[in-house]
């Protein structure tokens, strides 16, 4: 076993192999073993890794834990990296209270989220004062979700963030309660090389992901944040 007897969940950032944090970097080329989330991680972010990388994709969580542990008690540094940040939808729980039933520790090293590589790439903030002070990070029901919340979430017109839904942005848009011309948003892989931005409104940003040919790996954004027009000025820079 060895010497610290921890393993260290790592956020990979939104895509950009510079937004991963330095500390995440250093563990993540310091490390003998690393398990990744398949295809949500760029590749470009493994390049500099010398020890083994495997792709965790359809792996059973059982099969994840014993590779890391078997690893652990050869003495190797083990990193399982994640997408964005590990918590949100990173389904860390059920992997730390895995390895916690072999004693092993987790520290968990936060990372850059999607939803803020969203706002980035829109050119906007996700509270604005006068249009919203408050994010409202969410997803709709599918495979894993038996029934999901966006119409009681989007009756306080709050800025929404929806993970894990460009498949069914259809859906999505007719669940929601917000006004139709309320501004809305799609940006297929914030800050990939291969970034997409997709503009509209609540009426229109479906037609125009379907046109696109979006269907995954993209976060949508709704509120009058994705295109500020009226909103008032910050305290910090108001008239003394």
């Amino acid at each position: 076993m060895s010497d610290n007897n921890k393993i260290y969940f790592v956020g990979a950032g939104p895509g950009d192999p510079e937004l991963i944090t330095v500390k995440g970097r250093r563990l993540l080329e310091s490390a003998d073993l690393v398990l990744f989330a398949g295809s949500l991680v760029n590749p470009a972010l493994l390049e500099n890794v010398g020890g083994q990388k495997i792709d965790s994709y359809g792996m059973r969580l059982e099969d994840i834990t014993r590779t890391m542990v078997d690893a652990l008690q050869e003495g190797k540094t083990v990193v399982r990296l994640h997408s964005g940040d590990p918590s949100l939808y990173g389904a860390i729980i059920e992997q730390i209270n895995e390895l916690a039933e072999h004693d092993v520790e987790v520290e968990v090293v936060p990372g850059v989220s999607s939803v803020f590589a969203t706002a980035a790439a829109l050119g906007t903030q996700l509270t604005l004062k006068g249009v919203s002070e408050t994010l409202i990070i969410t997803r709709p029901a599918g495979k894993t979700l038996e029934k999901d919340a966006l119409a009681a979430l989007s009756r306080h017109g709050a800025t929404m963030a929806v993970f894990l839904g460009t498949h069914m942005i259809e859906e999505i848009v007719k669940s929601v309660e917000y006004p139709p011309d309320t501004p809305a948003a799609v940006v297929y892989h914030a800050s990939w090389e291969d970034q997409q931005i997709i503009r509209g409104t609540v009426s229109d940003i479906a037609d125009k992901v379907k046109a696109a040919g979006l269907t995954r790996s993209a976060m949508i954004l709704i509120g009058g944040v994705v295109d500020p027009v009226h909103y008032r000025r910050s305290h910090l820079y108001a008239p003394q």
